[in-house]
């Protein structure tokens, strides 16, 4: 292993960059030379052990003599799956415990080994599982795991998923935020030792709920503002009927910036047929709630279910992504799927539901994408679901592919994010060119404004919620915004997930983000807005610090 890092080492000494066939040859001929003919080299294991040795600063590295700018080509050589932090961010995703919903709904798994909707196949369900579901644990590995594979570990996004978060008692969630942010906090030799400690030894860590107070979790959150992997997102997962202004104001003191709500469909009709509890009038109400506390809204949206037709889906999904009541800032479309255990089985069996054919599912997912505007990012089209739990309908883990080269070849004009994103592509700064997209919701007046190339590519946005006076008078003292205050909601600059402070060819780094918040407080300004809040996660706090921001309770504040 030593002299094949040492041979790659002196390609990219020369100025080449290694693409992946010249990579597989040095490889293979490495591995002839070392064990006649027989692979013993995988790309897989050269990174983590060239990340150790690092780490140990011993005899081999010194042969090496590694300098920071060849560092980093040897690591972007060797990353493994490259689009994971394409966006800018690393994501760790965790689950919670095993808990049921107040919900029953016909087509949801109940996996007594998982909370209510996930099974224990999912990827990130069994990485939970291995981790007895603890917090501090689930982030010790996933953090492990993207380290080895190269990828910067600086900000990251968590994803907090299991169902309803607020079906979990108090005491549990409070604890759960503060162990997620005590080990991202944690020196990498202590977070590694418990961790191999725990897996090595199967020991489950204790909940100890009752012992963290709010005041611990400020604390986790204070030294984070500054640890070497920042909190730059934190979302968690509920139903829309559960949302109330107070459990939104615990979760900005928890440090949370998005909202994913299972919504599935706007259509009365379809909810109750599949045994929704909420209505449409719920759900506009959590989705006017969460945008005026200032909080991203993350939708999960189902076509197939249970008392669909294609036709009803794509009516459905047009009021859902435009109607001002609705339209979410990102949607997790995907196709209802029969698995063992739901009451969809029975309506399987007595023909009162069917999966769609492939034909009729693209072409619903097709027309569903194409009435996406600008400003929604469709992140996913398919769940996680392991295709030996699926009875009937979709088991394509390639499904987005299929429907976006069927568009592909309609020429169709595609305007959602994620299909306008950069993503590994570089970036030239000047041809980059600042839109406005304006749109009218319940309770706010919305600007997305967006840096996109010649071709459309999005290298970076920002969403701007001037909050409506009438809609803020109802809220009364629960109101967590003044009548003269406007909200950004997000800020995003596109590019591989670099270090902080870092600049390389992506878009971050480069000022982008900083205009884009000025450009919006002029927008806010010359609307009659006296004060801008940003819905600032912990790990933004010092960004948004020197863009001339103050900190002023559950937001930052800058006056205009």
């Amino acid at each position: 292993m030593d002299k094949l890092i040492a041979n790659i080492l002196d390609v990219l000494r020369t100025g080449q960059m290694l693409d992946a066939p010249h990579l597989d040859k040095i490889i293979r001929q490495r591995s002839s030379e070392a064990h006649d003919g027989r692979r013993v080299f995988a790309k897989k294991h050269i990174l983590p052990y060239y990340l150790k040795q690092r780490s140990v600063a011993g005899a081999v590295w010194e042969t090496w003599a590694v300098d920071d700018e060849l560092n980093e080509r040897f690591i972007k050589t060797l990353q493994m799956k490259p689009r994971r932090s394409a966006s800018g961010v690393a994501t760790i995703t965790v689950i919670t415990k095993p808990w049921g919903c107040a919900n029953n709904c016909v087509y949801c798994p109940n996996d007594p080994r998982m909370p209510k909707s996930y099974l224990s196949d999912e990827p990130a369900c069994q990485r939970a599982e291995r981790n007895g579901f603890n917090p501090y644990l689930q982030v010790a590995s996933r953090l492990r795991t993207l380290d080895q594979m190269g990828h910067a570990t600086d900000k990251i996004e968590l994803i907090v998923l299991g169902g309803t978060w607020f079906d979990y008692p108090e005491a549990y969630r409070t604890w759960f935020i503060h162990e997620l942010f005590r080990s991202l906090n944690d020196d990498d030799a202590t977070r590694n030792e418990t961790l191999d400690k725990a897996l090595s030894e199967e020991v489950e860590m204790e909940e100890l709920c009752d012992s963290i107070s709010s005041d611990a979790v400020s604390h986790q959150q204070h030294v984070n503002e500054n640890a070497r992997h920042r909190v730059v997102g934190l979302v968690v997962e509920t139903r829309p009927d559960t949302i109330t202004t107070s459990r939104l104001t615990e979760l900005r003191r928890l440090g949370c910036t998005k909202i994913q709500l299972g919504v599935q469909s706007v259509d009365d009709g379809l909810l109750a047929c599949n045994g929704r509890k909420e209505t449409s009038h719920d759900i506009e109400r959590a989705f006017t709630l969460c945008r005026l506390f200032g909080f991203k809204i993350h939708a999960h949206f189902m076509v197939n279910l249970l008392g669909a037709t294609p036709d009803s889906d794509i009516r459905d999904y047009k009021v859902f992504a435009t109607g001002p009541g609705f339209q979410p800032d990102e949607v997790k479309l995907y196709p209802c799927a029969l698995v063992e255990g739901t009451q969809l089985v029975e309506c399987y069996r007595n023909g009162t539901w069917a999966p769609y054919s492939e034909e009729e599912l693209v072409h619903v997912l097709s027309s569903n994408l194409l009435d996406t505007p600008p400003f929604i990012r469709v992140s996913r089209m398919i769940r996680d679901i392991s295709a030996k739990d699926i009875l009937a309908g979709n088991k394509k883990t390639n499904l987005r592919q299929i429907v976006e080269s069927h568009l592909d070849k309609l020429c169709a004009d595609v305007q959602e994010i994620r299909y306008r994103e950069l993503g590994t592509q570089s970036v030239s700064l000047d041809e980059l060119q600042l839109q406005e997209v304006t749109y009218r919701t319940d309770g706010t007046t919305e600007h997305f404004l967006q840096w996109v190339t010649p071709e459309n590519k999005i290298a970076g946005f920002l969403r701007l919620s001037l909050p409506k006076q009438k809609a803020i008078e109802s809220l009364g003292s629960d109101s967590p915004v003044g009548l003269d205050e406007a909200m950004i909601r997000e800020v995003h600059v596109y590019g591989f997930a670099t270090k902080i402070n870092r600049q390389g060819d992506s878009a971050q780094h480069h000022g982008l983000g900083r205009m884009l918040i000025d450009r919006a407080c002029e927008i806010a300004h010359e609307a009659g807005y006296a004060r801008m809040n940003v819905i600032s996660a912990i790990g933004t706090r010092e960004y948004y610090r020197k863009c001339g921001f103050t900190d002023n309770g559950l937001y930052q504040q800058r006056v205009l």
